[in-house]
């Protein structure tokens, strides 16, 4: 095969060529289409709302419904508010929106797109050549691989974030099942979706009663949104998680030995092969890179602190409100932690690690303060970015405790008082 060139023919005719008859058309004809989606997002929020719906047609919320959580809403808001201390949202009142897992989906493209656009372009920068086998600068199968992988690029970027989207809109009651921040400056910072066909289908496989979740889910929206909107707390996950979404180094060459074992031959096996191989799983989830490896201890930190004072929040106002809040809370915090495979690779991908021993530990921190300190000594963690505890001191309340002492010691009395 000849070095290509400025006038090569373009690589999907140069694939049919290549595997010829009817599966060169299949791969040109796929290529065509990847070529054509583009990276404004429509292609990943198609994607997105057909997983979300099973790829059904959704009846819009009930106005009666729509109503009733309204009006739970504003007394979940209340109640947060004076537990916690926190504005209920970053610009004035938050709006709760109950909506479909369509529009859930659809909208949630646009809010995560920057994070998981991240994820899909870290793995098309500049590779780690230092454990990559040496290949000659102009092999044509490496040039014709490294065109493909350009080519496949943006179908990577909007199957990744259609796929993960649409995964947490066939599942999530809200918007923070996963604690990932809202951009501050998007027009949906305060904005909170609550997806009523999932609420409602839970309540009735549980045998909760449906206004007993409906009031569960709008307190434990806005609690997060509340812990969330304080600027240095969001600022700081927003760019672990960013950091952490732009580091993936995958190893070309392991992606390139598996496409050389295609046999061009094998038909349809072929085409089988190939969506094995370009899976998400193994595409995204095949090598974590060090830079990783080092975010991860703060990230999950930062998360179990902040799972773990969004749940004692609520099992302080919930006994008040919610008759069955016992049962109710069981069984959501049962299905947080028993998520399926699909599932967890999207809090994997993400850097989140919501496991039963990573709430536990944010819980045991919550307690640890509060026994030593008692219950307004929780407020400090929202006091600036340098309260927040480090990963040695989440398993260690004490050494919070004694360093936020020692800083107050050290800064001295405050002297911006008027004096008598």
């Amino acid at each position: 095969m000849p070095e290509p060139s400025d006038e090569d023919p373009p690589l999907e005719d140069l694939m049919a060529h290549v595997f010829g008859g009817s599966l060169g058309d299949m791969f040109g004809g796929a290529l065509k289409a990847m070529k054509n989606q583009g990276a404004d997002g429509f292609a990943a929020r198609q994607l997105a709302m057909t997983i979300a719906t099973g790829g059904e047609s959704e009846p819009n919320v009930d106005p009666t419904v729509r109503m009733e959580y309204e009006a739970l809403a504003r007394v979940a808001e209340l109640h947060v508010a004076d537990q916690t201390g926190l504005p209920a949202g970053r610009r004035g009142p938050v709006t709760v929106e109950p909506v479909s897992r369509a529009v859930w989906a659809g909208r949630m493209v646009d809010t995560l797109l920057p994070l998981l656009g991240r994820v899909s372009g870290s793995l098309h920068g500049t590779p780690d050549t230092r454990h990559q086998p040496q290949t000659e600068p102009d092999d044509p199968t490496t040039a014709w691989l490294s065109g493909l992988m350009e080519a496949i690029a943006p179908l990577l970027s909007n199957l990744t974030t259609g796929t993960m989207v649409g995964r947490l809109g066939f599942r999530n009651l809200g918007t923070y099942d996963l604690p990932i921040p809202v951009d501050p400056a998007s027009s949906d910072a305060d904005r909170l979706m609550l997806i009523v066909p999932n609420i409602e289908a839970f309540a009735a496989d549980w045998s909760i009663p449906a206004a007993d979740l409906r009031l569960w889910v709008c307190l434990h929206e806005l609690t997060h949104h509340s812990v969330l909107s304080v600027p240095h707390v969001g600022e700081t996950l927003n760019t672990l998680l960013t950091s952490h979404a732009g580091a993936f180094r995958n190893d070309p060459s392991e992606l390139e030995q598996h496409l050389g074992d295609i046999d061009p031959m094998a038909g349809p096996e072929a085409m089988a092969r190939l969506q094995q191989i370009l899976d998400p799983e193994m595409v995204l989830g095949a090598v974590r890179s060090p830079d990783q490896e080092m975010l991860q201890p703060r990230i999950e930190s930062l998360v179990a602190v902040i799972v773990g004072y969004v749940d004692h929040v609520m099992d302080e106002i919930g006994g008040r409100l919610i008759a069955t809040y016992p049962m109710v809370t069981e069984a959501l915090r049962r299905r947080r932690v028993e998520t399926s495979d699909a599932d967890r690779f999207v809090e994997r991908i993400l850097g989140l690690n919501l496991t039963q021993a990573q709430v536990d530990r944010g819980s045991a921190f919550i307690s640890g303060v509060v026994d030593r300190a008692g219950p307004d000594a929780l407020e400090r963690l929202w006091a600036g970015e340098s309260h927040l505890p480090t990963p040695n001191e989440v398993d260690a309340p004490g050494l919070w405790l004694a360093r936020l002492e020692m800083d107050e010691d050290t800064a001295g009395p405050d002297t911006t008082a008027t004096q008598p």
